[in-house]
């Protein structure tokens, strides 16, 4: 039920906050861990569906595209349903979906049953967020979003290894029908501790839903298919890139002049909102970015299995929940400002230890990096999260989480589309530099490739094979430079954020 009480009080007050937040836990990993854990399945999946590699990712094009036209439109259906019906809903699909998922037969079954996922999907980490602050009072929302944090932060870490072991121990349909015991038990603490909250009568605005989700899917789109389409040297990627611009501007007017907007512009006026939105996007777009590069780096070329490349990425996962629950008990003591800067400082450090990485090295240099930049993760997600919504009212809160989402999400979309740009030209680049260098004259080839100065096929073929793995190893390295760069870059970022008022972050 609703509280009329002081604004220090919950906005809900619940029976059992405990077992609701196991719930809504539950959901929040079980959903974030698919948009990474089907990843490493997508070769077998190819073999038992009949799809060529190319066709195949349309398993993963599909749900991103869905998810990201779906997310927005998760403040307008919570308040016109209710967040109890909406968010039973979101995970009795999303549960549905994985089970047929599961047992598809053909590749169109696979990528209607996903897109149904992404619609599903897309709004139980919104709804998460927007239930664990209106259960929990302003002196609490450090804690609470601490909890939430874990499950954004560590899940896609455990995604790629947990999905390797599902597919390599059993098949890899079990990567979604490990989905169905979890949807069940979520369902349940749901159904049974979550209060019906408010319906409001809230008219839909079509044409703007219809705009933002024309230029979000296109932009998405464009950026899980540019690399396979070469990007700007493809008539796809201006058309997506024309609709990108088309969509987001007729949005943008249609928002500031409309009587009743899709989503509520009001929450970018919130100073702490609105620059915490963007600084989540920039998070999106360099920290989370080291997510997708690490996996293929250890197993493709420092020659890790996916289990133990999982493994190895562990750390950043561990650190980042003890950092998080650090910062839940310390920051009502400190501003919370200089907690985020400290841990963008370690990430950007991480991010530039990085950057020493070698095809020789051993596993400490990754660990210790991954560690750090899990640790400052840690500080930087929870007060920013807390002081994003602490200065909005509980009925903008839809509106803001759905929205709050969408920015990470397409900062990440972004990141990754970007560091793999840069990863194959730069490979090339160096490739071709390093090629340049093996002449006749050259000591490294007179020392220990003498064969490769008779032409033999072997050594050729042996020369390549070299040159190839460290062109990408620096390609790797400018990946890290780029990343670091802009993590720097940012940080001034969060001292525009007010300070917290006393009790309220």
């Amino acid at each position: 039920m609703a509280n009329t009480g002081s604004e220090s009080s919950p906005s809900i007050v619940v029976k059992n906050k405990a077992l609701l937040t196991i719930g809504i836990m539950l959901a929040t990993v079980m959903q974030v861990l698919d948009t990474t854990i089907a990843n490493v399945a997508l070769p077998h999946m190819s073999a038992t569906l009949g799809a060529s590699q190319h066709e195949i990712t349309w398993v993963l094009t599909s749900y991103i595209v869905a998810a990201a036209i779906a997310t927005p439109l998760t403040g307008w259906m919570s308040d016109r349903v209710g967040q109890k019906v909406l968010f039973l809903a979101a995970i009795a699909g999303f549960t549905l979906a994985s089970a047929l998922c599961g047992m598809a037969t053909s590749l169109g079954e696979m990528v209607l049953f996903r897109i149904m996922q992404g619609l599903c999907g897309a709004m139980i980490a919104p709804l998460a967020q927007t239930v664990i602050l209106n259960i929990n009072s302003r002196e609490r929302m450090a804690q609470a979003m601490a909890i939430y944090g874990m499950g954004i932060m560590v899940a896609p870490i455990v995604g790629p290894t947990l999905g390797g072991w599902l597919t390599e121990s059993f098949n890899w349909r079990w990567v979604f029908l490990v989905n169905v015991p979890v949807g069940i038990a979520c369902i349940s603490l749901l159904m049974f501790f979550m209060p019906d909250t408010e319906i409001r009568n809230r008219r839909f605005d079509f044409f703007g839903f219809a705009m933002l989700a024309l230029g979000v899917g296109a932009l998405q789109l464009m950026l899980d298919r540019g690399s396979d389409n070469d990007w700007f040297q493809s008539t796809e990627t201006w058309i997506e890139l024309g609709l990108v611009i088309a969509g987001l501007w007729v949005y943008l007017v249609h928002s500031l002049t409309a009587e009743a907007p899709f989503v509520d512009l009001q929450i970018f006026r919130d100073r702490n909102f609105a620059f915490a939105a963007l600084f989540m996007f920039l998070i999106g777009l360099t920290m989370f970015s080291a997510l997708a590069l690490l996996p293929p780096l250890l197993q493709n070329y420092l020659g890790y299995p996916v289990v133990t490349s999982g493994m190895l990425m562990a750390p950043r996962g561990i650190a980042s929940m003890v950092s998080m629950l650090i910062v839940s008990r310390v920051s009502h003591r400190v501003d919370t400002r200089f907690l985020m800067s400290g841990g963008a400082v370690m990430a950007a450090a991480a991010l530039y230890l990085m950057t020493g990485f070698n095809l020789q090295m051993d596993e400490n240099l990754i660990i210790v990096t991954g560690a750090l930049q899990g640790f400052g993760m840690g500080f930087i997600f929870v007060p920013l999260s807390a002081l994003a919504f602490s200065t909005l009212t509980p009925k903008l809160r839809g509106d803001a989480t759905s929205m709050f989402a969408l920015m990470r999400n397409m900062g990440q979309g972004v990141g990754v589309s970007m560091v793999s740009a840069v990863l194959v030209n730069m490979t090339q680049v160096n490739h071709a530099e390093l090629a340049e260098r093996l002449t006749r004259t050259s000591q490294a080839v007179q020392t220990h490739m003498p064969d490769l100065l008779r032409g033999t096929a072997t050594a050729v073929q042996t020369a390549n094979t070299l040159v190839t793995r460290q062109a990408a190893m620096l390609a790797y390295i400018d990946d890290f430079w780029l990343m670091t760069l802009l993590g720097v870059a940012s940080i001034p970022l969060l001292f525009m954020l007010r300070k917290p008022k006393s009790g309220s972050d």
